[in-house]
């Protein structure tokens, strides 16, 4: 029983030591990840849901009008599945050339706003290809959302 004591002893004190290394990493790593924090916090939507879906349909707007993309439609959808944040869905629908929609999309990754692209579906409008349909799904985050409908 003794050695068996004492074998448990070593292995608790194995995984504390183990615990302290890993709190002093991280203690050393605060700032980064603060700093990470801020600025994810900084991208995320305004907490006013219609101010957030106009800022969400102005920036498509915007990418559209760079990338020189037809957007057919933009449906937005709230999913709200805790008190602390709520997430905009939003379903587009386009056309163009290769060339404009690679752009489109490369002006949504590149903007600030902090959007997950959560699908991407391009199939041909025409028979040899020069005309191409978009599909696209992405989410927003709102921090700390107002509980307006």
């Amino acid at each position: 029983p003794l050695i068996r004591a004492w074998k448990d002893r070593a292995a608790r004190l194995a995984t504390l030591k183990k615990n302290v290394t890993q709190g002093a990493l991280l203690l050393d790593r605060e700032q980064a990840i603060r700093a990470r924090w801020d600025q994810m916090r900084t991208n995320t939507l305004v907490p006013e849901t219609s101010v957030a879906e106009q800022q969400l349909l102005q920036a498509f707007d915007r990418w559209a009008q760079r990338s020189r993309i037809g957007i057919t439609a933009v449906r937005p959808q709230w999913k709200r599945t805790a008190e602390d944040y709520a997430t905009l869905e939003c379903r587009v629908d386009g056309f163009g050339s290769l060339t404009a929609l690679t752009r489109f999309l490369y002006e949504l990754e590149r903007d600030p706003l902090g959007l997950k692209v959560d699908l991407v579906d391009i199939t041909a409008r025409d028979a040899r290809g020069d005309q191409l349909s978009l599909g696209l799904q992405v989410s927003a985050l709102m921090l700390n959302p107002t509980l307006n409908p």
